[in-house]
């Protein structure tokens, strides 16, 4: 009798489910009297739990580890960073009164003294496991996390403020990294908005620390992190487009002209230039110092009515076409004072690929697109190159973006000019 006043069943094989032909009255290695608590077999079910996974599992897995590792790049980076500038700003002030890592206490202060006392105790255990790989990490501000780094900015902003100029904008983006911290730190699922949100967080915040290279503006495609790790398997590309729509959703036509101080253009019509860049625009860039170089197919040779047979046009369309994108860039060139800068050329061969080759102050990059036989430019698959230039970790003579360009000079040589 239980002390609710209820009855377990007996333990014999009389009650109904009772196993009433094992020797002692109950099941093998159970006392008579005692309920087994194993819950039954079902009929022609194997023993043990389904641990096979899938391929949609197997997927979904894969998926998670890649947001995953992508965002936890991007929060390292901001620990690192923000640990390097609280090192930095509150160091002079503490450590000459407090020395060694006592000053990271004493910063903390009163109200930090629990998670300042946990980061102590996890280095302790650290050293004596041999987890200190690095020596440089051998202090308790490498073992603060990025919330109590924060919470270090935050009481001793009059110490910060010399450096930053808004306090709000750093907090918001540190805001918007939380959630993802908390979701990468724990395994569970990150969706593609808030990876994408927390990319867009950690650019901002990099930058306002000072870990990038002047403003966002100067260079128009800037380095993430994940290139910077990867990038030596794909060489020098760094984005592949299936068609021109979903590239310019990506790069618009302003951020890949705009502010370039060279420019290349070689193709059939270079619509991408032509219809998406206007006139005023190309005539402002030319005149800020661009150096423009554009390379049309002829509209009179063969290979067009080649072109327009594989396509399936009308005779003549699409030379008409090409004939007036020459004519616009003509009239651009026309209202320059100096128009020595901007170069128009033809030439008679096959036309194999479309190129923009834009070099800016700091770095370079090329759209590059593979005439398909079926296919018009714009529904062909688009690649993007990294260009040279100060900042950009990778070898040129292993980069497509060379390769184009030695291409674009050498149908240059052989081009006559457009009067």
């Amino acid at each position: 009798m239980s002390s609710g006043g209820l009855e377990l069943p007996p333990g014999d094989g009389g009650y109904e489910g009772g196993p009433a032909d094992t020797a002692g009255g109950g099941p093998a290695g159970v006392p008579a009297g005692a309920v087994s608590l194993a819950p039954p077999e079902a009929e022609g079910s194997r023993a043990g739990a389904e641990l096979d996974w899938s391929t949609e599992a197997w997927s979904e897995v894969r998926t998670r580890a890649q947001r995953a590792g992508r965002a936890y790049i991007w929060l390292n980076l901001i620990e690192q960073r923000l640990r390097s500038v609280v090192g930095a700003v509150l160091r002079p002030v503490y450590e000459p009164a407090h020395g060694g890592d006592d000053w990271v206490v004493a910063a903390a202060g009163p109200a930090g003294q629990e998670w300042v006392q946990r980061a102590v105790a996890v280095r302790e255990v650290s050293r004596r496991k041999g987890y200190l790989l690095d020596p440089a990490d051998d202090n308790v501000l490498s073992f603060l996390t990025l919330p109590q780094l924060r919470e270090l900015m935050v009481q001793h902003w009059p110490c910060f403020e010399p450096y930053f100029d808004d306090r709000r904008e750093i907090e918001l983006a540190l805001d918007e990294l939380e959630v993802t911290r908390n979701v990468v730190s724990r395994n569970r699922a990150l969706s593609r908005a808030v990876l994408e949100q927390a990319e867009r967080a950690s650019a901002r915040l990099l930058e306002v620390l000072g870990g990038g290279s002047g403003s966002p503006s100067a260079d128009r495609l800037p380095i993430d992190a994940v290139e910077d790790l990867v990038g030596d398997r794909y060489a020098d590309v760094i984005s592949v487009h299936p068609d021109r729509v979903r590239l310019q959703r990506q790069l618009p036509a302003e951020d890949l002209f705009g502010g370039a101080r060279r420019l290349d253009a070689i193709g059939i019509g270079l619509n991408l230039l032509v219809q998406n860049f206007s006139g005023r625009r190309l005539v402002r860039l030319t005149e800020a110092g661009c150096r423009v170089r554009l390379l049309f197919l002829n509209p009179a040779s063969s290979a067009v009515k080649r072109r327009e047979r594989e396509l399936g046009l009308r005779k003549g369309e699409l030379s008409r076409s090409v004939e007036m994108n020459i004519l616009h860039v003509r009239r651009v060139r026309a209202g320059l004072r100096d128009p020595s800068r901007f170069d128009i050329h033809v030439f008679d061969e096959t036309p194999r690929f479309t190129a923009y080759l834009v070099e800016g102050e700091s770095s370079g990059i090329a759209v590059v697109q593979s005439y398909l036989r079926r296919a018009r430019g714009m529904e062909a698959p688009v690649l993007v190159l990294r260009g040279g230039g100060r900042g950009v970790p990778k070898d040129a003579d292993h980069g497509l973006f060379t390769t184009y360009r030695e291409e674009f000079e050498s149908v240059w040589e052989d081009s006559r000019p457009v009067s």
